[in-house]
């Protein structure tokens, strides 16, 4: 009897405490805003900026990749520093990065596409692939790969984040610029003027010691 009383008592504590200082999980959630992120002060004058897009999906990419380039001049980077292209789809998107990456031709890329889940487990098998190639590509290359495939349930979804509703390319845009600034520092070929992001020292206008010319390829 007394266990069962002092059980009864804890659960109304437990309750009591609950329902007073801690909020509802449901109530205290709330999704950030793909460009609540601030790019303040970010300079991309001297970034070179590659895109990739793919042809499936052609009216929301088409929407994400305008944005995506939009964000980059509004930020500063030159047209003629701007590289686009596409390939089949999302799966072909590591193979693209790596060869732009290896190429020299730019400091950062954002690859664009969109995946909607049907019936099968394609959808599945396709995300985690496409996420672990972009991923191995800019860690094998340093050349920073911005993930910008819409990896959504229905095509409801993807409208809202591309076409129709908050457009998530303009931030991948960006995100790329101050990658590419990021990297410059990093590596020690930042210009005078460029943002600070924490790597630079006093002078960072000279490139890195011992760098090959930049040579033209296929990109």
């Amino acid at each position: 009897m007394r266990l069962t009383l002092s059980a009864a008592l804890l659960a109304v504590a437990v309750d009591g405490f609950g329902s007073k200082r801690l909020p509802s999980l449901r109530q205290g959630v709330r999704v950030q805003d793909a460009n609540a992120v601030s790019f303040d002060g970010l300079d991309g004058s001297n970034a070179r900026i590659g895109i990739i897009r793919t042809k499936w999906n052609p009216k929301v990419v088409d929407a994400l990749s305008d944005g995506a380039k939009s964000a980059c001049l509004d930020v500063g980077v030159l047209e003629e520093n701007i590289f686009e292209t596409q390939v089949p789809g999302a799966w072909e998107l590591p193979s693209a990065a790596r060869f732009l990456a290896l190429s020299g031709r730019v400091d950062a890329i954002v690859c664009i596409g969109t995946l909607i889940k049907g019936e099968t487990m394609h959808f599945e098998h396709i995300s985690e692939a496409v996420a672990s190639g972009l991923m191995s590509v800019q860690l094998q290359t340093s050349v920073p790969c911005t993930f910008g495939v819409l990896t959504v349930l229905d095509e409801s979804q993807a409208a809202a984040r591309s076409y129709a509703g908050e457009n998530h390319g303009v931030s991948w845009g960006k995100t790329a610029v101050e990658m590419a600034v990021l990297r410059a520092e990093a590596l020690g070929l930042a210009k005078k003027g460029t943002i600070n992001l924490g790597f630079s020292e006093a002078d960072t206008s000279k490139k890195l010691p011992g760098a090959a010319p930049e040579k033209k390829v296929f990109f």
